[in-house]
């Protein structure tokens, strides 16, 4: 199974998000991972109220940083848009997906990011994306 890590800057909303979708699209397919480069220590209750809406729960999910991580590479490394502020972390190859923070924009905005994370994720586990990664080494 491939190992996926999401990542943005506080890990509680967009990397949240999708590690939500990929571990309800990608079951027994990949492994999925999030974390952020200045973690808040919550999941945001808007992502969590976005995703329920979707049928995913992720009320269980946390926010973390990168020493809470297993110590493991990863095969994809997915940044959310938060670009130089995100650290390279352990992974063969690395995604870009240049998605707005919704943080404090409202449940509209959230559910316009939930379904715009969730195309991709989709996408990316039908690996369309995955030939397009960029090689970490």
């Amino acid at each position: 199974m491939k190992k996926i890590l999401f990542v943005c800057v506080e890990n509680s909303c967009r990397s949240q998000m999708a590690e939500g979708f990929a571990r309800h699209f990608g079951a027994g397919k990949i492994e999925a991972f999030s974390a952020g480069s200045k973690p808040s220590g919550r999941v945001d209750p808007e992502a969590v109220k976005a995703m329920s809406e979707a049928g995913i729960d992720i009320s269980s999910q946390r926010s973390k940083g990168f020493f809470d991580l297993p110590e493991e590479k990863f095969d994809i490394a997915v940044t959310m848009g938060c670009k130089d502020v995100c650290p390279i972390v352990p992974a063969e190859k690395g995604l870009e997906w240049d998605i707005e923070d919704p943080k404090g924009k409202g449940p509209e905005f959230f559910r316009k990011i939930r379904d715009e994370i969730g195309r991709k994720v989709r996408e990316l586990i039908e690996e369309k994306e995955i030939r397009d990664a960029t090689p970490l080494r």
